[in-house]
This record gives structure tokens, sequence and C-alpha cells, in this order.
């Protein structure tokens, strides 16, 4: 069976094709498509397969894990940053191992479409010792979901998949597999002390993890994924991983490519087929989308000097993503190519969508500044960024998810007052409230504005884990219950609202404000949830 499917559907399609039975994710482009597909899926809807919604990566990592723990198989989804959420559990998963298959598939983000950073996956599959695929196509992204699978059970290792935001929302035609794996049945480790990872057991796994490396080393060699192309020029050899396999070949199209080329999609590097292509060829240029991870690999360890170029070299951009002509630059086809925006079009930066309760409250935040002083607003990561922009102009950082009130924290501790901090609904429960105990237990003066719209907005509008909690959340915290104010972002509200911020502003501790309005890009289903959820009145009401 034929279907057209986005690279993060053919993931998806994939992982329930090779007995997926549990899927965690949090929403974050450019990986969300993934388990929303799962989610529409008839396996979920007739209840054979778990999907979900978690707080933040680093508890869907462990949810995954904990199925992976009882035999099945499980999968876990995120953006690049999201990793960074995730390290903890990820990294240690190497060292206890996995029972069941469990394959983690991060959406790296090559030119910061909607990312704070650039960062590359494939960094944190080499730190944690782990295999490595990259698909270069949305075939190859379905068909590797179930040698992940099957790796990760081979190697009792989770999997990393990496793709890119090329790959994740570009489509193509994909072969589908007549039948699909059934899942494993329920069945614990032999061995469970594997997953205690105290020091003495963990010098054990860790001891073990290391033995397995040679083993991945040879298992990159023959599995088929890496492939050595022979070409007929041999002035110049290349290495080329992913995506960036297309941006080379589609230089070629109408005619034959002469050069060596080991085309990479699993990691460890394939030690025999690079070593013959260095043999063979005078220099070596590396294509990679993302760091120059596999360049930095090669110009030193395979002993040849002055022989590999590519990013490290300028021969391609540090930054931003690859094209093929930056491709065709490097090999002397073509001179470089400017892709502006033409100058027809014009300038359209992102802003809140019209009726959005978080236009309110910036209003609100913005009309005490004259009053407080500028560089007081610490914010977070959320449409509510756009905060950042004109006409809004009413916060001064954004710097990773539920960095906003320890940072507003921080800057409290120095004396820097009023000291304002704006977390999202979604965000706040994701990291925030770590933050917001530290503030209770040392009773520091900061101004939380839960900016909240019930939902993850900027992902898609996905239901929110703090639907009808955060009050309660607050309270249980530690905050006192007369500086919990809930208010309603909308312009006749306005000075009530300014009057409540002014009066927490001037609490010398820690105050949450929750400013509660639906998202406007709600559906009718999600709208319903909310008024469900939403029940509190506001302050200015009781």
């Amino acid at each position: 069976m034929k279907k057209i499917l986005l690279g993060n559907e053919a993931i998806a399609q994939g992982a329930l094709d090779a007995g997926l039975s549990g899927i965690y994710a949090y929403p974050g482009t450019p990986s969300t498509e993934i388990p929303e597909y799962v989610f529409k899926s008839p396996e979920v809807k007739e209840g054979k397969v778990k999907a979900h919604w978690s707080a933040n990566e680093k508890v869907a990592y462990e949810e995954a894990l904990g199925m992976s723990f009882v035999g099945k198989r499980a999968m876990t989804t995120m953006k690049h940053v999201g990793l960074n959420v995730a390290a903890d559990a990820f990294i240690n998963s190497a060292i206890s191992g996995v029972h069941g298959g469990l394959v983690c598939v991060v959406a790296d983000d090559p030119s910061q479409h909607s990312s704070q950073n650039e960062q590359d996956s494939r960094f944190y599959g080499k730190f944690a010792m782990v295999p490595i695929l990259e698909p270069s196509n949305q075939q190859e992204a379905y068909d590797m979901m179930s040698y992940a699978f099957d790796l990760s059970e081979k190697f009792k290792l989770p999997v990393l998949l990496r793709s890119v935001t090329r790959l994740s929302h570009s489509r193509s035609i994909v072969n589908l597999k007549d039948e699909k794996r059934p899942q494993n049945p329920l069945n614990t480790p032999d061995n469970t002390k594997r997953f205690a990872l105290v020091p003495s057991y963990a010098k054990k796994q860790y001891g073990k993890l290391i033995e397995k490396q040679k083993e991945l080393e040879e298992e990159s060699e023959t599995s088929g994924w890496n492939k050595f192309i022979e070409g007929t020029d041999h002035s110049l050899g290349i290495v080329v991983s992913g995506i960036a396999y297309n941006y080379l070949m589609e230089n070629f199209t109408d005619k034959e490519l002469p050069y060596d080329v080991v085309k990479i999609t699993q990691y460890p590097l394939p030690r025999k087929m690079l070593r013959k292509l260095f043999e063979r060829n005078e220099k070596i240029l590396v294509i990679e989308e993302g760091y120059p991870l596999i360049e930095e690999l090669l110009s030193d360890y395979l002993g040849f000097d002055n022989k590999v170029t590519g990013k490290l070299t300028g021969h391609l951009p540090r930054t931003g993503e690859l094209n093929p002509n930056h491709v065709a630059v490097a090999l002397g086809l073509e001179e470089p190519v400017e892709y502006g925006v033409p100058e027809f079009v014009s300038g359209r930066p992102p802003q809140l969508c019209p009726g959005c309760g978080h236009i309110d409250m910036y209003k609100e935040i913005k009309s005490l500044i004259p009053e407080m002083g500028d560089n007081h607003v610490f914010s977070d990561i959320g449409c509510y960024s756009l905060g950042i922009v004109e006409p809004y102009d009413a916060i001064d950082t954004i710097i990773d998810m539920g960095a906003s009130i320890p940072m507003a924290k921080g800057a409290a501790d120095a004396g820097w007052q009023p000291a304002i901090a704006v977390i999202g609904d979604s965000t706040f429960t994701h990291s925030g409230m770590t933050g917001l105990l530290s503030a209770v237990w040392d009773k520091s003066p900061v101004t939380v504005i839960i900016a909240d719209n019930s939902a993850v907005a900027m992902t898609g509008a996905q239901p929110s884990l703090a639907f009808g909690h955060l009050y309660e959340i607050a309270k249980g915290l530690g905050v006192e219950e007369e500086h919990i104010k809930v208010v309603i972002p909308l312009k006749k509200y306005f000075d009530k609202n300014v009057e409540i911020l002014k009066k927490e502003l001037a609490y010398q501790g820690p105050s949450v404000i929750i400013y509660q309005r639906p998202c406007v890009t709600m559906n009718n289903e999600m709208k319903e949830l909310a008024r469900k959820f939403n029940t509190l009145e506001p302050s200015y009401e009781k």
C-alpha cells in the first residue's frame, strides 16, 4: 500500500506497524505531528496503543522507559531542545539499558525556524554512546522504525532517531508494509538490578555499555543502512549524512555522480567504509545538516592530515540549513546564490492572533513600565513570547522552558524590584513549578503572571495539563491564598487588573496572578473542555 506522508507521519506509521504499544511526548515544532498522527490512529481509538501528552520531555522519556521495562515497545518524541530536558533520563537509560524496544525521536531545527538554537542531537547520542539513526527521506524514516525497535531490543539500548525540519515537514510517497508486527507481550527483565543505578550496579552497567561499542560499530558496517557508493574520480571523496544526501544528489539529476560517496544514516560511524574512502581519494568533503560532528571526528581519528573539508574549513556554511547550492559551491559546480526575500514581499513578523488574551495582558503590563522602569519582565517559551516584539515590547528575556521564574527570583535576590515572571499555563506545569517553589521557600519578592490560555497553543492547541489546577498548584506550592489572584484579560477589566498588578508588585513576597482566557484558535471541543475545568471566578468578582 502507498501513502503520501510527511516525514513525521512516516515515522509515526512506521512505529505503529512495528508493534508500538505506547507513545509519550511533549509538543514542540518540528516534532509535533508524530504523536498527533498516532493519536488519530485506529490503534489508539480502539485502545490498543497508549498515546499521551506528558508534562514535559523528561516525564515523557521516563514514561516510555517504564513501558519498555515491562517488555513493550515504546517511543518518545520531542524537538531538539526538549532533549535537554530529557537528558538525565536519556543518558542514564543508556547505562541501565532497556528491555522492550525504546526509540527516542528528536526533530532538530536547523535555521531556528521556531527555536532558540540550532543544536544537533547527534551529539547527545554520541555522548550517551547509543545507536543513532538519521533517515534521508520519508521511506527510510518509515522503514527505519522497525529496524530501530529491533536494534534497541538486540542491544538492550535506547535508539535515537534524528530528524530535521526539512524531513519532518515535507511529503513523499511511502510504501507501507502489508502486515503489522504484533505488540510484545508483557514481561519484565530477568535482572532488574541493572535499572537500579546505585554506584555498585551502575559501574558494572557502564562497563557493559563500553563493551557494546565495537558491536555497535560492526552493526553500522553491516546493517545496510550505511552505503559505500563507488565513483571514478578520486580527486574527491564525499561523506554525506541524512537529509544532506538529497542536497548532494539534486546536483546530479542529469549527470552521473563521479565521486566515491559514503552515505551515513546510522551511527557509530562505519570505520571500515570511511578508511576505504580516505585511502582511495585525495580530498574528503563532509556534507551534514547541523553541527560538524562527522567532520570533527574525521579530522582526527583516521590519521589523515589536511584532507577533510566541510563546515570547519569554510567550504560549507556553519549556520542555517544546507541547500543544493551550498553543496554545488563546495563541489565547484556553481557560484553562490543568495536566497533572500523578494523585494515585492513585505515583511510580516509573527504576531499574536487577533483577539488573543495575551494582548490585553501585555497592555496592562506595559502600562506600568513608565512607573517601574525597563528590564523588569522575565518571560518564557510559548506564543506569549511574542510580547517581545512591537507593538507590545513588554518583556525582556526568553531563555528556555521554565527560566522566567528562577531568573526573576535571581534578579530579586540581587535587589532588582519589581521582578515579574510571565509564564504560560503549559510551560508552568512543564518546568515552572520548581522555580515557584524555590521563590516560596526563599520568600522572594517575585510576581508570577501565568498566561493561562488553557492550551499548548504555540504548537496547535493541544490540551494543557494545567487545566483547572493552577490555583491549587500555586496554593500547594506554598503561595499565600491572598496573593493568588485570577483575572480576565479583557479591555473592560483593564483598570481592575492593573490595580491588582500594582498591589502584588508592591508585596514583598511571592505572588501569582493567573490571567485566564481560552486560546482563540481552540476548536469547540477544546473550548468546552476549558469552560469545564476553568471554574474559578475572577478575584475582583468574589
